[in-house]
């Protein structure tokens, strides 16, 4: 009997199941991770040519600076936890992006970018480390895979992402652009579960104790962005939403990160 393409999917679905780092949580996250690095690193330099960015001055210092550390902790991370190939074709980019937009984001592979916009909220090093830990922990957990086969099966009935991008390239594109909170003009945008909100918490608060920033100041970061709020919410709470939870999970998760802070 011949199988149709959406029920050879759906099998490859149940069967393709990653877990994610230190939470254990097994996840479905389908599409190659050679093909969300190859979509990534077109899409991110769309980004980067269709907006200024800043090379000079101290903020895009800083952006890269911190980015190399987080960078260097995840490497070191991820090889002590015997996953150091998950990561091995990645290629870093850090960027500041001129633009009053309160947000930041990471594609796969490490593709990273913050809008001048927050910059302000973050005030320091250790203020851009909570960010980048974060958003680099949700590239690591492989949450925009998952959001994106989710997408996939709901938009397009379950095919291949080279197929939906070879048959519908910008819709497949613009699923691939909200599923990281970049842009509103893609789209709705696609809020992060509370699930993978509490995974990029935890990693990112390692990430940034390992690189040596001291995770009590992630708290902190998030006091100061949810004082942002009001009429106008920035798109950094609103593809991040700020659960009322979330100042309280961090200081629970607190005394283990601290375990990896080494000043």
């Amino acid at each position: 009997m011949k199988t149709s393409i959406p029920t050879l999917l759906f099998t490859l679905i149940f069967v393709a199941c990653s877990t994610v780092p230190l939470t254990g949580r097994k996840q479905t996250a389908w599409i190659p991770s050679t093909q969300m690095n190859s979509l990534s690193s077109s899409s991110y330099q769309d980004v980067l040519s269709s907006n200024q960015v800043v090379t000079t001055g101290a903020q895009a210092l800083q952006v890269k600076r911190v980015g190399n550390k987080i960078k260097a902790a995840v490497e070191q991370y991820m090889s002590n936890n015997g996953m150091k190939d998950e990561i091995s074709d990645y290629s870093w980019e850090f960027n500041l992006i001129k633009d009053e937009t309160v947000n930041a984001w990471c594609m796969p592979g490490g593709k990273v970018a913050f809008y001048t916009g927050i910059m302000p909220i973050c005030g320091d090093d250790a203020g851009v480390a909570v960010v980048m830990g974060h958003e680099i922990a949700h590239a690591i957990a492989q949450h925009g895979n998952e959001r994106m086969t989710h997408s996939l099966m709901q938009q397009f009935g379950g095919i291949a992402l080279d197929v939906a991008l070879s048959e519908k390239p910008e819709q497949t594109k613009n699923l691939f652009m909200s599923a990281y909170g970049i842009g509103s003009q893609v789209g709705v945008m696609l809020p992060f579960s509370r699930t993978h909100e509490t995974e990029a918490d935890k990693l990112g608060l390692i990430f940034m104790a390992m690189a040596g920033y001291n995770p009590e100041e992630a708290p902190k970061f998030w006091e100061r962005m949810a004082a942002q709020g009001g009429a106008n919410v920035p798109e950094f709470l609103s593809t991040h939403p700020a659960h009322n939870t979330r100042i309280e999970n961090l200081n629970k998760f607190m005394p283990e990160a601290k375990k990896y802070y080494k000043p």
